[in-house]
């Protein structure tokens, strides 16, 4: 059983290079949960996206498993004389699948892109004000001000190849809410370590290695195949494994852990996620559509959203639905993130007399209906989750209508504009490492970039200010004390309602040693056949 203290240890892991048993073994099968939503690099800031991405696009920089940052494209990077300007050295002699030499334009052309209004890396890019080619292999980045993170920003910000989109029509980022294709959904033109072979969406990716991968004699590069499969089914994808007929499965359900290490053939590498899963709440909205409770919103009273936090038994989540593979959590920061701290963390106490009370208080003595809106194919038994979360609110009264259905649709609830859901599940992992990337994205006020991930409807003016202000201040003092600042009015709003920062586990044939990242993005290319 894994607990909070073991957090930091996991992250020392500085594995990276992986080994496969057999010198013959070079086809690599990989089973997941879902698959990614698009293959456009831009359109979804999305988990499972982003680790099919990587294996064939790549960004500037990159974290390894141990969550350290990595030059990838870029070689190196450092402030200019002027502090509001980043220079970036970019790698020579890179190709892009199709030949094409990788070049300061494509990077201009990429973080472009990637601000568009449909982008959903465009978040992460709001402080920049311009990206200017300086020469072939230099590109400087100028910001609205210093911005110490822009580095930690770009991580899984893929480059595209500049004359590949033009050619293809591909300049404008996918509309994914408003589900509208274009080339870059089912094609790829990466510098990545794998070229696309096949597309089955939702169903299998091939991918071969690249033979002209510039870190070829750098990475081990030692799986020639990669055959990506989508396996929902928790009881399937684990049978796939035992037979042999996949080789790595990422996310093993919590329930056959001990079945799998039980297996002579077979291993199961564990660590922590820097993932937080949680509720949203619609705390603004006059009246809400799936209550019966109608001209006034139930979630508007701070009361009821602290009787809810106080009623969720998040020691019994871990012990019935999670099987002990969870850490209970009283904010939506994992521990990984500066800003965390163990006193914003500390769990509410189950009281449901208290909740109760408070619920008479609020005026919803008797309760009131409705609906939670929850995936059922993202997160380590997410509807699990919710059912058992169901059944705690009905004993404050709280009746819920559970609908449960596959990431894609659920998620669009949430970004729609206006968002389409009142009550919902999202788990949110912070790729920067700074609490900036959990406020910008889910306590911001919803406008342009700001707040894309925010359907609680929640809006402070002053604290808005207090987030803009965390890109440009180069005092970390400062910045730390604004962070904190921040935390404490947004957490005891309690707009979310944190459930638990989620653990990983990994099955594998034995032979392979696959780390979990606390990021969970595995990077093929660091697998090395004996």
């Amino acid at each position: 059983m894994l607990t909070r203290f073991m957090f930091r240890s996991f992250a020392a892991v500085a594995a990276i290079v992986l080994a496969v048993a057999a010198a013959d073994a070079r086809s690599l099968k990989w089973a997941r949960t879902a698959d990614s939503l698009t293959l456009d690099p831009h359109a979804q800031n999305e988990g499972p996206t982003h680790n099919l991405m990587h294996q064939l696009y790549e960004p500037l920089l990159i974290r390894d498993a141990a969550g350290k940052v990595h030059p990838t494209l870029a070689v190196s990077w450092k402030v200019t004389a002027d502090p509001a300007v980043w220079e970036f050295k970019l790698r020579q002699g890179v190709k892009f699948h199709n030949g094409n030499a990788f070049t300061a334009d494509d990077v201009v052309f990429s973080l472009k892109r990637a601000q568009q209004p449909t982008s959903d890396m465009k978040g992460l890019l709001t402080s920049i004000e311009d990206v200017i080619k300086v020469d072939d292999h230099t590109v400087h980045v100028k910001t609205k001000g210093p911005n110490p993170l822009l580095p930690n920003n770009l991580t899984n910000l893929f480059m595209m190849d500049k004359e590949w989109s033009e050619e293809h029509n591909t300049i404008t980022v996918q509309d994914y809410k408003g589900k509208k294709d274009n080339h870059a959904v089912r094609n790829a033109n990466g510098t990545g370590p794998y070229t696309l072979v096949s597309r089955q969406q939702d169903v299998q990716t091939v991918l071969k290695r690249n033979e002209a991968y510039w870190g070829k004699g750098q990475v081990p590069l030692g799986i020639s195949d990669i055959i990506y499969v989508a396996v929902k089914a928790d009881a399937t994808r684990v049978a796939s494994l035992l037979s042999g007929e996949v080789d790595f499965v990422q996310d093993v359900p919590v329930q056959d852990i001990e079945r799998l290490q039980k297996s002579a053939n077979l291993k199961v590498n564990f660590g922590p996620e820097n993932r937080t899963i949680f509720f949203g709440m619609d705390v603004s909205s006059p009246e809400l559509k799936t209550s019966n409770v109608k001209g006034k919103n139930p979630f508007a009273d701070k009361r009821v959203r602290q009787a809810i936090n106080m009623s969720i038994d998040r020691d019994g989540i871990k012990r019935a639905v999670m099987r002990g593979q969870s850490v209970p959590a009283g904010v939506i920061a994992p521990p990984f993130v500066n800003g965390y701290s163990k006193a914003l963390d500390a769990l509410p106490k189950v009281d449901l007399a208290k909740a109760k009370a408070l619920m008479k208080e609020a005026g919803y003595a008797d309760g009131f209906q409705i609906t939670l809106h929850c995936p059922n194919d993202r997160y380590i038994n997410d509807e699990g989750i919710c059912q058992a979360s169901a059944a705690m609110l009905a004993k404050i009264g709280i009746k819920v209508n559970l609908v449960a259905q596959p990431r894609g649709p659920h998620f669009t609830l949430i970004q729609k504009t206006p968002p389409e859901t009142e009550f919902y599940m999202v788990g949110w992992g912070v790729p920067t490492y700074d609490s900036h990337y959990i406020f910008s994205f889910l306590y911001n006020t919803r406008s342009g970039s700001d707040g894309s991930w925010n359907a609680t409807r929640y809006s402070n003016a002053d604290m808005d200010a207090a987030i803009r202000s965390l890109t440009s201040e180069i005092d970390i003092a400062k910045r730390n004390a604004t962070i904190q600042r921040v935390w404490n009015v947004v957490h005891g709003e309690t707009i979310y309602i944190p459930l638990h920062h989620q653990m990983l586990a990994y099955g594998m044939k034995k032979g392979l040693d696959i780390p979990v990242s606390p990021d969970n993005t595995v990077f093929i290319k660091f697998v090395a056949a004996k």
